[in-house]
């Protein structure tokens, strides 16, 4: 999608429990691919902007939001902020590309809740919780905002609009 970037932000929710380990998988990734990855976080609403302007200030070329529930909550912003620095935006979370922003992958949260389903009914038919295996996601999902990348200046390769769940257009 944009070949040139080479130095991506990660916008990071630093109240997140487990956000290291998630952070350190993530600059791992970006080691693989070339890249660097270059973290700025944030604790509330009012850090999002100067976290941007911290991700500009180190040359990030795109922007990597954590899925959490407050870069969820705030996602309307970040999205409008990915916008005025002119940055392409991934999320983990379909509601960011349909927010506005770019594109996500992740896991579908929708087939998430229909196989929670199948664990409701086990333990209500008298299944103990403990004894029913745990899964792992199996339906992940690429959404793609074409009105973004057009903004942006992007130009998406079919094959790519032909693997995604969904394209907005």
């Amino acid at each position: 999608m944009a070949p040139h970037v080479v130095r991506i932000g990660g916008l990071v929710d630093a109240t997140l429990p487990a956000i290291a380990a998630y952070t350190r998988a993530a600059s791992e990734a970006a080691q693989k691919l070339r890249m660097s990855l270059c973290l700025a976080e944030f604790r509330t609403a009012g850090e999002i902007e100067p976290a941007f302007r911290r991700m500009a200030a180190q040359e990030a070329q795109a922007v990597y939001v954590f899925g959490s529930p407050l870069s969820n909550r705030y996602r309307q912003e970040i999205v409008q902020l990915a916008a005025k620095h002119r940055r392409p935006d991934v999320y983990v979370f379909r509601k960011g590309p349909e927010t506005g922003g770019l594109l996500s992958y992740g896991v579908s949260i929708a087939d998430l809740y229909r196989r929670s389903a199948f664990y409701v009914n086990r333990i209500l038919k008298g299944a103990k919780p403990a004894d029913l295996p745990v899964e792992q996601p199996t339906k992940f999902e690429l959404v793609i905002n074409l009105k973004t990348a057009k903004a942006l200046g992007l130009s998406i390769r079919q094959s790519l609009l032909l693997r995604a769940d969904q394209v907005i257009e």
